[in-house]
């Protein structure tokens, strides 16, 4: 009967050390903030949140949105924001070349001949009356772009070289995704790059066609990669967390991915999320959208960096003393693959 007591009594000990240790490390969760553009993109990140994973890395984020990553440059060099998304910019070399400690550190959408989510779009009028048949046709054009500097300049520019034009023979106007929708409906803009899932929302209204991929200009663009801010890469325990979190949400997310769209075995929680998390709260939108790719261990399509990269010199927004290799470091992706293993795909 005192065994039994001291077995009783050592249980209620040990329940209440486990609840005590809950509290504490809940106590202790580290606040992180987290800027996104609230598209599509964004899954991953938005995954890691809702599904807790982030949580059971002891973290605490807050999402803030901006209209690019090019905008976010200056709150990540200071530390107002700890991790960013988005795409390349000629801010980000600049930053580093004046001593602040930005990192690329890992992959966050690029487009695939399947999956080739962003998109040169042109006004649906246009198309009709035979004004634009292609690229050959944009001379002119008002053509939107999400930020002046950034690695869609680069690619706009890319695919106007192809045909013996440049981004000089352009007007470009500097669009958020979100607000090329009005502008392409009051004729704002002639044509745009564009992501999704603002792509499939101004297909459904009929205001803009496709006229060209991503992945057709340069295969597996690097349309966006996650930051880190120069003090969260220096917090290598806690930066190191926030990756096994982020890279278990890319796996989710990729196995929600079938035949260009999320329609695998987790589409219907992606779907949930997105809904939640991103502008476009419509379910049928992000059911038909074209998806983007993310790779299952978070690495680089570097050859598409270093596309942005000259495009930013040749532009003389950079002077080239920072180099692409010179902003990257995988360590981080590295070490949450070889805590979460080899990655295997869900199959229905």
């Amino acid at each position: 009967m005192a065994s039994m007591r001291k077995i009783q009594t050592w249980l209620v000990a040990t329940a209440a050390v486990v609840a005590m240790t809950a509290m504490a490390a809940r106590a202790q969760a580290q606040d992180l903030t987290i800027g996104t553009i609230g598209a599509a993109s964004d899954a991953p990140l938005f995954i890691a949140d809702a599904n807790g994973y982030f949580a059971e890395q002891g973290l605490k984020v807050k999402f803030v949105r901006f209209d690019s990553a090019a905008k976010a440059i200056p709150s990540l060099s200071s530390g107002e924001i700890d991790v960013g998304s988005g795409a390349t910019s000629a801010g980000l070399y600049n930053a580093v070349e004046r001593g602040l400690g930005i990192k690329i550190v890992a992959d966050k959408a690029r487009n695939t001949k399947n999956y080739s989510f962003e998109n040169i779009m042109v006004r649906s009028d246009l198309i009709d009356s035979g004004r634009v048949k292609s690229l050959k046709d944009f001379k002119g054009l008002k053509v939107a772009i999400s930020a002046k500097g950034n690695s869609e300049d680069a690619l706009i520019n890319y695919a106007l070289t192809k045909v013996g034009l440049s981004i000089k023979d352009i007007d470009p106007v500097y669009l958020g995704f979100p607000n090329q929708i009005a502008a392409y409906a009051n004729k704002g803009i002639d044509a745009s790059l564009t992501v999704e899932p603002t792509v499939t929302k101004l297909l459904q209204l009929g205001v803009a066609r496709k006229l060209v991929t991503a992945d057709e200009i340069f295969p597996g663009f690097q349309t966006a990669v996650i930051f880190f801010s120069p003090k969260f890469a220096k917090e290598k325990q806690t930066a190191n967390k926030f990756m096994i979190a982020l890279v278990k949400a890319i796996r989710f997310y990729d196995d929600a991915l079938k035949g260009g769209h999320i329609a695998g075995p987790n589409a219907d929680a992606v779907i949930d999320i997105l809904v939640k998390y991103s502008f476009i709260k419509d379910p049928a939108v992000h059911r038909a959208i074209i998806s983007q790719i993310v790779d299952p261990d978070g690495e680089l399509n570097v050859p598409a960096l270093q596309m942005a990269w000259q495009y930013f010199k040749d532009a003389g927004q950079i002077d080239g003393k920072v180099t692409v290799n010179d902003v990257i470091d995988l360590s981080y992706v590295h070490a949450a693959t070889k805590v979460l293993g080899p990655y295997q795909k869900k199959v229905e």
